[in-house]
């Protein structure tokens, strides 16, 4: 999960992050000017938000985890009824827009669309759609604060756990939490639990185990989540998924979130209370993710 804002860094740095003519886009088969029109006005995509996407992390040119991403982005195109993605046309996208400079930081995100549809939610029969993208972006910050907004999730929707470009919630919800002073959002689920944030999932540690929102509860399947709950485990310590209550949150003594470009992230502050951040778990778990993916570029 990686579609974050990043409120610390300098204003410079932003900009440079940001500027349409710093990223490297490829469509179709073809790299473009990213600041040239390349899409129909009429892709489904871009009238109702009918199509997936994934974010990769990319260090010194390479991208992270590209199988794994692969294959969530086969299950949201599945779980959308859209047909099966060209994947070695992908690939000649990514390898595209990585070639030249490496990127020394930043992100990969590459996003298939229905193609050309009416005005309306019905589909047309017709030809996917493929964009690729890539550019740096700042570093993270040393931790994070979090706010609960007054939204949620549809656990039961469908498109729950799909990653889909259909983000303006997610936008809503980031502006919210932004305008008070946080680096993400939190939502509980129609159940009253703790959900996921725009584009992370959370940890929470309580009596030294960490837990984290079963995929029962709503959350995007998180590729860095998958990581921490398996290389975490393998290395001896406790972590559970399973439906949290949002008064979790009071109890946690430690919380931190994960997505593609964030890793593992600590949390200092959950609206007005303060957390201790980076707290000794939190430590331990953002070790062996970094040690691990820097040995298993594509685990």
């Amino acid at each position: 999960m990686s579609e974050l804002g990043n409120v610390n860094g300098s204003k410079g740095n932003r900009d440079q992050s940001t500027r349409a003519d710093a990223v490297r886009v490829w469509v179709n088969g073809e790299q473009v000017d990213p600041t040239a029109p390349t899409i129909a006005a009429l892709d489904h995509g871009l009238t109702v938000g009918d199509g997936v996407f994934e974010t990769c992390k990319v260090i010194d040119g390479v991208p992270f985890a590209l199988t794994r991403h692969a294959a969530r982005l086969d299950r949201s195109m599945a779980g959308l009824g859209l047909p099966a993605a060209d994947h070695d046309l992908l690939d000649a996208g990514i390898k595209s827009v990585l070639a030249g400079e490496p990127i020394a930081f930043g992100r990969l995100r590459y996003t298939v669309t229905a193609g050309t549809g009416p005005l309306g939610s019905e589909r047309l029969d017709s030809t996917l759609t493929y964009i690729v993208a890539a550019g740096s972006q700042p570093p993270n910050p040393a931790s994070a604060k979090l706010i609960v907004v007054p939204w949620t999730r549809n656990e039961h929707g469908a498109a729950a756990g799909l990653k889909t470009t259909s983000y303006a919630e997610n936008v809503v919800a980031l502006a919210f939490a932004q305008k008070r002073g946080g680096v993400e959002a939190l939502f509980a689920n129609t159940a009253g639990n703790l959900c996921e944030g725009t584009g992370s999932n959370v940890f929470v540690v309580v009596g030294g185990e960490i837990l984290t929102p079963d995929l029962a509860s709503g959350p995007l399947a998180g590729v860095t989540r998958e990581l921490i709950i398996q290389w975490c485990r393998q290395e001896g310590l406790t972590v559970r998924t399973e439906p949290l209550p949002m008064s979790m949150l009071d109890q946690a003594a430690e919380v931190f979130i994960t997505s593609s470009t964030k890793d593992v992230l600590a949390v200092h502050a959950i609206d007005e209370r303060p957390i201790a951040a980076p707290g000794p778990v939190t430590a331990r778990a953002g070790e062996i993710f970094a040690r691990l993916s820097a040995e298993h570029l594509d685990p």
